[in-house]
């Protein structure tokens, strides 16, 4: 879809300036992210589906760019969830879903560049819990749909990222006790 391509191809240049201009990752994610969100959002009227995979897109092209700069992509992650908090915040969009779909995708995004998918997921995580306090949202909840979005990503992978995303899950993060919800698995009959 050229839309998609568009979105990652302009975060990713955007961020890439700013990285280069400041040298300062976190404080580029953040502000790159949610303008990105915020314009898109408006622009578009996304909602549902779309606004989710607006949120994908935009944190594709973070950690693509954040990559490409030579940066380290764990501070992309944290501040490209703080990112799309502030952005679907100001929209007036419910932060929880963008959350998860935010970890999920910066975990694939992570995957594409080499990055350690356990340390990018935790940093995700972090990235939920700053912006939810900042935002006066409930840490817990933040934290868990991130860490639920960042093991769906690690599934969509394969099992030895599903094991280091779990892993990095296991302890309390930035002070918050981490509750994965994991989505419901399809059974097979035996047959």
């Amino acid at each position: 879809m050229p839309e998609q391509k568009r979105i990652v191809e302009t975060v990713k240049s955007g961020i890439i300036d700013s990285i280069r201009g400041t040298g300062e990752v976190v404080d580029a994610a953040i502000n790159t992210v949610s303008g990105t969100l915020v314009n898109t959002i408006k622009g578009t009227g996304a909602v549902g589906a779309a606004l989710t995979g607006t949120v994908s897109d935009v944190l594709r092209g973070a950690i693509l760019g954040t990559a490409q700069a030579g940066a380290d992509i764990r501070d992309a992650a944290k501040g490209g969830v703080i990112g799309v908090i502030r952005g679907t915040r100001e929209v007036g969009v419910e932060a929880t879903e963008s959350i998860s779909a935010g970890a999920r995708s910066v975990v694939k995004s992570a995957a594409e560049v080499g990055g350690d998918l356990g340390s990018v997921a935790r940093s995700a995580v972090e990235g939920s819990i700053a912006g939810a306090k900042e935002l006066g949202l409930k840490a817990e909840d933040a934290a868990s749909a991130a860490a639920s979005g960042a093991i769906k990503g690690a599934g969509e992978i394969g099992g030895t990222a599903v094991e280091q995303v779990r892993k990095a899950m296991t302890d309390v993060i930035a002070g918050v006790k981490v509750v994965v919800k994991e989505p419901f698995k399809s059974e097979r009959k035996a047959g």
